[in-house]
């Protein structure tokens, strides 16, 4: 036992010392990279910039004056993107002395070149007039959004939709609720209650009790 404790010491020590210099070595190559990304051309902030590493699963973006911040390695390929801009790959020195880095980063106008459009005018005006009065307008959001809250076009999707998983479950617990709460007696009958009454008059009236066919 007197001969273990001793080596027991000497192997925590020699640990210790492996943890420290993983530690500093880890340490050393880490860096606080921060900057500016403005244009090329006009010397402007850049805002909404994705700084990422590349290969990695860490990034940022600029705010509105383009300033970012990141915490990256030594040798890591930063990727700074933007629509309308060409992505630019800045690579962190390895030689870096110290713990900081700073760079102004310029990105270049991304020209896109779309297919030409040739715009023809109908032949005779009253060929203009009928297409105009026969076109087809798309539904904005808030005519898609009047539609699909319409008290019948619901009523409808409620007969053909399958019930989901909550609804289920709530329409189960509703019937074991209704049982229980007339446990060990003869539930009510509905035949001469008006609410019930008035509820199927109501039905009736909306053709609920019609032939699907």
């Amino acid at each position: 036992m007197k001969r273990i404790l001793p080596l027991f010491i000497i192997g925590f020590f020699i640990i210790c010392q492996r943890a420290n210099a993983q530690f500093e070595s880890i340490k050393d190559s880490v860096v606080q990279l921060y900057g500016v990304v403005m244009t090329a051309d006009s010397l402007e902030a850049i805002p909404s910039v994705s700084v990422s590493i590349k290969g990695g699963r860490r990034g940022t973006i600029t705010n509105e004056e383009g300033v970012f911040s990141i915490v990256v390695f030594k040798g890591d390929l930063i990727e700074f993107s933007s629509v309308g801009y060409k992505p630019k790959l800045v690579e962190i020195p390895r030689t870096l002395e110290g713990n900081q880095f700073s760079i102004v980063q310029l990105l270049v106008v991304d020209t896109q070149y779309l297919p030409a459009t040739i715009i023809r005018p109908r032949p005779t005006r009253q060929q203009f007039d009928r297409d105009f009065a026969n076109m087809q307008v798309p539904d904005d959001n808030l005519e898609i959004a009047r539609k699909n809250t319409d008290e019948q076009t619901r009523r409808a999707l409620m007969t053909i939709l399958p019930a989901d998983g909550a609804e289920a479950a709530n329409y189960s617990l509703r019937k074991q609720a209704y049982k229980y709460t007339y446990a060990g007696q003869l539930p009510p009958m509905n035949i001469m209650n008006p609410v019930a009454w008035a509820d199927f008059i109501k039905a009736w009236k909306r053709g609920d009790f019609k032939s699907k066919k």
